[in-house]
């Protein structure tokens, strides 16, 4: 029967190390693989055995290099560091040392979360099925059904006294509540022990694949194990009898983390970020109004004062509001589809779905096992590595203007067609190659092991675009995009700069290339971004830029096959396509410049008759700048670019923001890297106004200018500074456009006349 490996782990029985494998089958019920087989290993270099005491093996497998390896045998994983130190002093080089020993298990037996399991099996105490020694496989994916359940928790204002337990789920919607009598949808424990206690045996009855919340880690989960220990209970709610435990991370760059062994612990902000969702902020609030349209029944800074009265006089609303926070959680993750894409992208790299996030784990679990194949082992991590920073993609100085009829052509996949075409790979990366990238790296001929992992994942999304899988195809976009950054990380076992600069050296000379193509046929190029062209052309509707994108599509990607195979005796699988026809077109200026700025344009997007505002880099599309700014900048260029009438417009939208008619759209969003305590050299605005606000509870910090400085929405005091936004939120971008008329929005707002810019 197959199934799908929720939680990899391994416990120490008799002085040896046994795995275990929590996960679900396809038939609906819980299991535990029990294995006791596999012993902890790496390699050295055959040459080398007679040097060490250690028990080692011979194998068929090499080096990079091709020497020969033997595998080395550890009793304990916690024996393999000490043992790779020991070698490493007297120079002998280990090689997989660093693999974690339930990692290192899947990787060994090619299972990327999907399992063929065959063996007796016996009812466990938590999971349906228990299988001991039984034969293991890889298998095809299914149609895998986790069970799912979120908690939301309710406590006093300073969260000393829990109230309540929400827990949803597709078979149970109930609130655990702390207090006598009879509620609907309500179970009612006379003390908080008791509470606590139904809670535990309510999860190990539900017996859920993935436990998820709102902030769940930080608050609800270790609101809740301290409660546990207040009464002197044991912490334990996964599908063994350990300890669950929580790790807490002060500050916002790394996220906190959950062991629930047996389960997993997937807060729904760490998914939003980790599918890359962006929100205004990750408030629950936030969240719903976004995805669902409806949002939670109790809002606002003084919110736990209400829960509090709710809980000591009118207890059916506080149940009810606790319940729907829960439901709110699911609902979200289904609507916004991140906990599918999680799962999606854990099938694609072989990683558990909490380390989807992680792209250097993602791409060794990928590349070790392709290496195996080939009678391969690779390098152990290195460490303290430190050199110069990646030189990026290329990017064209712009040609500042608004223009009509842009035309835009777009490389696919650049980076990985790079790779691909030009063999590169830590396995080809040799002196000797025949190769030569433009920073001078060299590749060998040999296939390398990342342009076929390359190759693979093409042709599978391929097959998942025929279905109509949008989650698969996003997720292997994903997993593809991150392929060539890893090699600049010096945490990464190939890492490599000379590596990294090859592929964006072949990137940047791909799209000089094309620019000197395009305007030796007579186009004028006024822009290059990373993997883009954008063309002025001489067009005068869209069915000509229709025809002249596909002929000037089919022309490059003739010219890179000549090219490629005349100077690298190599096919090309760059690819360049029509991406988009802009009929009227801004390129800005940087700010107090006469150059062209980068990454920041907009246009009027047009596409079988239909016009769309299309934006990139521009305030419109950034979180720091108010509404007020985006809303204004919208209408201004959607004016602009329909030829109409400007001055009255800019004149009245001034005027509204000094009636106080725009109030709801004047707050910064500004997001904390750290505690506002931690910021000594320089204090911005946004953190002046954290350190107002009375409890801070999100990164995410709203606030408004006043004429007494930066206050928080909700701790405003003061008078809003009506001028501030005016000068430093609609001028700019006022005098953004108005520079190409060449007038500004001081001489905007003097004039008396009603004609119109273009006229001027």
């Amino acid at each position: 029967m197959r199934g799908y490996i929720v939680y990899p782990t391994y416990k120490l029985e008799n002085n040896r190390p046994v795995i275990h494998l929590f996960g679900r089958l396809e038939n609906g019920e819980s299991f535990e693989v029990i294995d006791n087989s596999s012993k902890p290993y790496f390699f050295i270099k055959e040459e080398h055995a007679k040097k060490v005491k250690a028990q080692a093996e011979k194998t068929t497998l090499k080096t990079f290099d091709g020497e020969p390896v033997v595998k080395v045998w550890a009793t304990l994983p916690s024996d393999v560091p000490p043992m790779r130190r020991e070698f490493e002093d007297v120079g002998i080089q280990a090689y997989e040392a660093d693999i974690r020993f339930a990692q290192r298990y899947l990787i060994d037996k090619d299972i990327k979360g999907v399992i063929e399991v065959d063996g007796d099996y016996k009812k466990g105490d938590f999971v349906d099925r228990v299988y001991n020694n039984p034969r293991i496989l890889p298998a095809t994916p299914f149609d895998i059904k986790l069970k799912v359940v979120s908690i939301d928790i309710e406590t006093s204002p300073n969260a000393t006294e829990l109230y309540s337990i929400a827990i949803y789920a597709d078979d149970y919607k109930k609130v655990l509540l702390k207090k006598s009598g009879r509620y609907k949808n309500a179970e009612c424990y006379q003390d908080e022990k008791a509470l606590l206690q139904a809670f535990e045996q309510k999860i190990i009855e539900l017996d859920p694949d993935i436990v998820t919340g709102w902030n769940f880690i930080d608050f609800d989960l270790q609101i809740l194990k301290k409660r546990f220990e207040k009464n002197k209970l044991i912490f334990k709610l996964g599908r063994t009898l350990a300890q669950s435990r929580i790790t807490i991370t002060e500050g916002f760059l790394k996220d906190s983390s959950a062991t629930i062994e047996g389960r997993l612990v997937l807060d729904g902000i760490q998914l939003f970020r980790a599918n890359f969702v962006r929100l205004t902020d990750y408030k629950l609030e936030t969240a719903a109004k976004t995805y669902l349209d409806q949002g939670k029944l109790i809002t606002g800074p003084n919110r736990h004062i209400t829960i509090q009265e709710y809980y000591e006089k009118q207890p059916q609303k506080l149940i009810d509001y606790n319940l729907q926070d829960a439901k709110l959680v699911l609902d979200i993750l289904e609507k916004s589809n991140v906990l599918a894409l999680t799962l999606s992208r854990s099938l694609i790299t072989g990683m558990t779905m909490e380390r989807v996030k992680a792209s250097i784990a993602s791409f060794d679990s990928l590349y070790l096992r392709e290496a195996r194949k080939r009678g391969l082992v690779c390098p152990s991590i290195a460490h303290n590595i430190k050199e110069e920073p990646i030189k990026g993609g290329y990017v064209m100085t712009s040609k500042p203007g608004i223009y009509d009829w842009v035309l835009v052509l777009d490389f696919k996949s650049l980076y990985p067609s790079v790779i691909k075409t030009y063999n590169i790979d830590p396995l080809t990366f040799k002196k000797d190659g025949t190769i030569e990238a433009p920073n001078g790296a060299r590749f060998s001929e040999e296939e390398g092991i990342l342009p076929a992992l390359i190759d693979y994942m093409w042709k599978e999304r391929e097959k998942v675009k025929k279905t109509g899988d949008k989650t698969a195809d996003f997720a292997i976009k994903t997993t593809l995009l991150s392929f060539w950054g890893v090699i600049a990380n010096p945490t990464f076992r190939f890492f490599s700069m000379e590596m990294a600069n090859a592929i964006t050296s072949f990137a940047r000379e791909t799209l000089k290339t094309s620019a000197k193509v395009l305007e030796d046929k007579g186009f004028e190029v006024i822009y290059g971004d990373t993997d883009s062209v954008f063309i002025n052309t001489n067009i005068k509707n869209e069915k000509e830029g229709q025809a002249l994108g596909k002929k000037l599509e089919l022309e490059l990607n003739n010219y890179f096959s000549k090219l490629i195979k005349k100077d690298y005796k190599r096919k090309s699988f760059i690819e360049i396509e029509f991406e988009k026809l802009y009929k009227r077109f801004l390129m800005p200026k940087l700010r107090h410049s006469e150059e062209g700025a980068k990454k920041r344009y907009a246009g009027l997007l047009v596409k079988n008759g239909k016009e769309k505002l299309d934006f990139t880099g521009l305030e419109f599309v950034r979180r720091d700048w108010t509404e007020l700014a985006k809303n204004f900048q919208l209408e201004l260029l959607d004016k602009i670019f329909h030829k109409e009438e400007v001055t009255t417009f800019v004149k009245k939208y001034v005027e509204n923001v000094r009636a106080s008619k725009f109030d709801k759209e004047l707050i910064y969003t500004k997001a904390l890297r750290k505690h506002p305590d931690d910021y000594t050299k320089t204090t911005p605005p946004h953190v002046k106004a954290a350190r107002k606000l009375k409890k801070l509870d999100s990164n995410i910090i709203r606030y408004y200018i006043t004429v007494n400085g930066p206050e928080p929405e909700s701790e405003l005091k003061s008078t809003i500074d009506y001028e501030h936004y005016i000068e430093k939120q609609i001028k700019p971008l006022a005098d953004g456009v108005l520079v190409f008329y060449n007038t500004s929005f001081e001489e905007l707002l003097k004039k008396g006349t009603q004609k119109t810019l273009f006229g001027y």
